[in-house]
This record gives structure tokens, sequence and C-alpha cells, in this order.
């Protein structure tokens, strides 16, 4: 089977075929560098970095490019109210972003493009659609002429005519056609500029990523992604503006992730209902490197392309589920005196289901929710076959296969002991003195602590993943609770 995906300009899932076998080039819009990253945000970096990550695992050569608009409106209006130059807003949250990037652990793109490192190829594009009769030029600006691109719209699915008539009535009256947008922005008085045959200026918003990709990944590259806010106007408008200078396709399928939402609405800095990254750090009881890990698992337990609930219970329920793979590696790695077991018999024909559940998920567009079905149903058999009995090798292979399929989720991969460290109740006890009777007793206390805030979902999960693992509770009528295998 190859890999699906959802092509937003046909609407449609289609099978990814690449312009070189095996290579993969993909251009994902990045932030405006203006304040610090929301959940919103790092939704869209992680939803490209497992997308990055799975082609790899599968065999591809990716280049990746992920760019910084570093000049913008929103920038210099937040220097002018700082009282500071616009260069220093700019480095200040491009350094913020790769501080919550890295917390992340999302990896780095190959190319990390600015709009102020390619202001040669932005006027070279302009120039060109000047002299194509697509864009023209008022007092120093230069405007695209949408009703001079037949086929605009072809992203959103929006009619020409219908957004002309619901356009709203512009300002300036300079403009030809009120959908028209900035190519180039002459410089007002105190603003930056460069040079151009028009004037000292800068660029909009649009051609900025026209140029950077078509620079970076040539003409035709394979994905082009972000937001799906971005569909319209800035992605439709980078079609018409790259097809039109370049005469040619420009990316040959659009990628979009769905929005974070609280109480059902977009998170967004308009609207005041955002977290930053930094918040839900600074605001977790536990380690950034726990933390992160937990944030993963919660926007992979929804569809890439589906809007996803945050809350603080949806956090916790996805810690809960972290911590249920930890503890099954803690069982794995208890010694064990047997060679061959009953356990072992079937743990291949597990292996092999998961391994073809996971697959199959990740090639039907990168269905992330399936992929984590397929380990959590693979948790379970394991530890019902611990339970049966395991030799040594089959928990080395059992825990070698998580590992793996979890790389390119970015799951998995601490060590038990760093894990423990990290979460430990009791963080005052070495790793090398703990046991896995201290573990069980420790996720009791916190089923515990749980009941007493009346959270019984987190008190009901752990119940569970106790069970999962052999662990029978009973309630004593004086409060306390006892355990046995």
């Amino acid at each position: 089977m190859s890999i699906v995906l959802y092509n937003t300009r046909s609407k449609k899932k289609e099978p990814f075929e690449p312009l070189r076998s095996k290579e993969v080039s993909m251009y994902v819009c990045g932030v405006t560098v203006y304040d610090n990253c929301h959940l919103g945000h790092a939704r869209s970096a992680l939803t490209f970095d497992i997308i990055r990550r799975y082609f790899e695992f599968s065999g591809y050569q990716v280049t990746y490019v992920r760019n910084f608009t570093d000049i913008d409106d929103k920038i210099l209006n937040r220097a002018q109210k700082e009282g500071v130059p616009w260069q220093d807003i700019s480095e200040r949250y491009i350094q913020a972003f790769y501080r919550d990037m890295g917390a992340l652990g999302i990896t780095k793109p190959h190319a990390e493009p600015r709009a102020t490192q390619h202001i040669p190829d932005i006027l070279r594009m302009v120039e060109g659609l000047v002299t194509k009769g697509l864009a023209y030029v008022v007092d120093g600006d230069v405007y695209f002429s949408v009703g001079r691109f037949p086929t605009y719209g072809q992203l959103s699915g929006k009619n020409l005519e219908e957004l002309q008539a619901g356009a709203r009535i512009e300002v300036d009256p300079r403009k030809q056609d009120p959908m028209d947008f900035a190519l180039w922005k002459a410089s007002k008085p105190g603003e930056p500029g460069w040079d151009s045959p028009w004037g000292k200026g800068r660029p909009g918003w649009h051609i900025e990523c026209s140029a950077m990709s078509v620079a970076q990944l040539g003409p035709t590259f394979d994905i082009h992604g972000g937001g799906k806010d971005l569909i319209f106007p800035h992605h439709e408008n980078e079609i018409a503006q790259s097809c039109g200078y370049t005469e040619k396709e420009f990316a040959r399928y659009w990628v979009h992730n769905g929005f974070v939402t609280v109480d059902k609405e977009k998170m967004s800095k308009s609207l005041g209902n955002f977290f930053t990254i930094r918040e839900i750090f600074e605001g977790s009881p536990y380690s950034e490197i726990h933390t992160a890990e937990c944030l993963r698992y919660l926007f992979l337990s929804t569809h890439y392309r589906n809007d996803l609930g945050f809350s603080d219970q949806a956090l916790k329920e996805s810690r809960s589920a972290v911590v249920n793979f930890y503890g099954l590696f803690q069982r794995l790695e208890e010694p064990t005196s047997f060679s061959i077991l009953t356990g072992d018999k079937e743990l291949e024909d597990s292996i092999s289901n998961f391994v073809e559940k996971f697959e199959n998920g990740m090639k039907d567009d990168f269905n992330t929710p399936q992929a984590l079905a397929a380990f959590n149903e693979f948790r379970g058999n394991v530890n019902k076959l611990i339970n049966i009995g395991l030799s040594r090798q089959g928990r080395e292979k059992a825990k070698g296969i998580i590992k793996k399929y979890g790389m390119p989720l970015g799951l998995f991969q601490i060590s038990v002991k760093d894990w423990l460290v990290q979460v430990s109740v009791s963080r005052e006890i070495p790793y090398e003195v703990r046991s896995a009777d201290q573990w069980i007793e420790e996720q009791i206390q916190l089923r515990k602590e749980a009941r007493k805030r009346k959270d019984f979902g987190v008190a009901d999960q752990i119940r569970k993943a106790l069970a999962e693992q052999g662990i029978i509770l009973e309630d004593r009528p004086d409060g306390t609770t006892r355990w046995k295998r």
C-alpha cells in the first residue's frame, strides 16, 4: 500500500507520487515572529514533523523547508510599542520559537529562510509579474491583478465573481479590483524599506512565501503545507503569483492541519483564548520532556485535518496513556529466568498484527489515531503475554518494536530510568532501589489523589492500566487500597 494524502486542491485523497523517486520536497508556512507561539502553532509544527518523520521512516529522502516571516505590520507595531528596532522583535521571537520547538522535540527543517534574506528573489518575482501584465504599480505600491489569473480560486473552491461581490469596499480607491492584493508596499515615513524599481518599500506577505519556496525548492515541488486558515487568501494568492510568474505547476499536493480549539472556538491571539507553549510547560508539575511527550500524544490522538479540542482533562488522559507504556517497559525489564515461554509463540503474531495496523493507519493520510490504537492494542497484548510467560528475548523484542515504530511519532524514546526519575511521586528515591512494587504503590497513590479531587476519569484509567498488567485493586472500608497480582 502506497502513502495516500488528502489534497486540499482536489478535495480528495490521492496516492503520493513524488516528482523524483523516493524523494520528497516540502515547504511549510512558518510563523510571523512578533510574539510567543501558542498551541495552534505547535499543532502545525507537530503535524508536519510527523509527516516528515514518517516519510523518512519509509525510506524517502526529505527536503523540508519552513520559513520565518520576519518583516510584517505586526512586527513593526510591536517594535513601535516597545520602542525598539524591529529587528530586535524578530530575533527575540525567532529564538523563542527555537526554544519552544526544541522543548516539543520538533525536528529542525533542512532550511529555515527568512523573508528579509530573500529580498532579491522577491523583487525579481514582482518585476516578472509586472512585465507579464499580471501586476500593476500605483504610487510605489505593486498589486497583483486577480482578474487576470483565470484559475484563481482553484485551491479554496471560491468563485471569483462571488468573491468580488462579497468583498468589502476598500478604503484605497487606487486598486483596480477589491480582490487585488499587495506584492510590494511603499515604505511610510519611519518604516524600514529596501530599494526597488518603484522606490523604497517592503514585500507583501504572500509574495514572501512564493519567492522563498521557489528559491529553495524550484518552481515545482511536492508538498505545500500549513494551517487550514491559510488556504484563503494566503495559499490561494501564492498559487496565483507563483504560477503566473513561472508558468509552471507550483505545489502538487496541498496539506492543511486543523485548528486547536477551546470551548469549540478556534484558539487565536485575536480572540484572546490561547495558551502559549511556554505557559503549558511552566504550568506543568512534571518535567519538560515528560510534558512534551504527553502533549505530543494528545495532538496525535486527533487526525491532523480535524480540529483538536484542548483541555486540562484531555492532557491528563494523554499523560495516563503515556504512563501506561512506560509502565509496560518497566514490566518488560523485570528479570525472568525462563528462556522460551508460552507467550513467545504468540508474540510474533501480535507483532505482525500491530505492524500491519500501524502501517495501514499511517499510510492512509497519516491517520495517527489509528496508529495509536494499534499501539494500545499491542500494549494490552504484551501485558497478557507477560502474564502467560515471556522470555528475556521476547521482552526485548516487544520493547524494541514499540520504540522502533514510536520513532516516527516521536513517542516512547525515553529510557525507563529517565522516565521514572521524571514522574516519580517520591523523587528522592533513586531509581536503583526502586522496584515494580514501588511503582504500583505510586500508581495507587496517584489514583487516591485523583479520587480525592473527584477526578474519577483519571482514577478509572489508572485502575484499568494496572488491571491490564495483571494487578487487581481492592478498596477497603477504612479507605486503604490493597493490591495483588
